[in-house]
């Protein structure tokens, strides 16, 4: 069964207001950030060749490959399937990421089927590729199919801002901010918008693309 879906910045307000109730943190954490970004991405074979692109790299670097990618009119399925790995490493990729790229582009994802899929079952479709992991797959569902309880607890960027707003003296595990997420639910895709924007103003830099 497919939950509640974010369409509008009165969405992602809606689920705002709702941990701002349950979690005096979070009220702390939007008073800093202010209203909190959408977010909401097309779905389909480019944003996830985009989250393989960002893997272990700066959110600068990742813009930049990215960049030279658009450039060079190598954002599509069928134009990844027929470049060759010098023009795809002259935009940036290492040899492992071209192989993923490639894979992703093979895959033959049903990407409209999964629009109306369980979470767990986007998820699952997604790792089956090489190079999408958990955290790809939960990106893709949160920002390009609007899931509102969807959270990415391997994200190192939301660890480090759960560290930071929950007073935390080390950066919770996967395992740990998973179950803290629990309590957050059904809104734990905005949860995890306000601990990126929390991020943000702590830091003084991006977390997420």
């Amino acid at each position: 069964m497919v939950g509640r879906i974010i369409e509008t910045e009165d969405c992602v307000a809606e689920g705002a207001a709702y941990l701002a109730r349950i979690e005096p943190r979070f009220a702390h954490a939007l008073e800093r950030t202010g209203p909190l970004p959408l977010r909401r991405r097309r779905d389909g074979f480019e944003p996830l060749l985009g989250a393989i692109v960002s893997q272990q790299v700066s959110v600068a670097a990742a813009d930049a490959i990215w960049g030279r990618l658009k450039a060079a009119r190598l954002t599509g399925p069928r134009q990844v399937i027929r470049a060759s790995e010098e023009e795809l490493r002259a935009c940036g990729l290492s040899r492992q990421k071209i192989r993923y790229a490639k894979a992703l582009a093979g895959a033959g994802i049903d990407y409209r089927g999964l629009r109306a899929a369980p979470d767990e079952q986007v998820v699952a479709t997604l790792v089956a590729v090489p190079g999408i992991g958990r955290w790809t797959a939960e990106i893709y569902a949160m920002f390009s199919l609007g899931r509102a309880d969807v959270f990415a607890p391997g994200d190192l960027a939301l660890q480090e801002a759960a560290r930071l707003l929950f007073g935390l003296e080390a950066r919770p595990s996967e395992r740990a901010l998973r179950e803290m997420a629990a309590g957050w639910a059904p809104w734990r895709g905005v949860a995890a918008r306000a601990l990126w924007a929390y991020y943000r103003v702590a830091k003084e830099r991006e977390g997420i693309r």
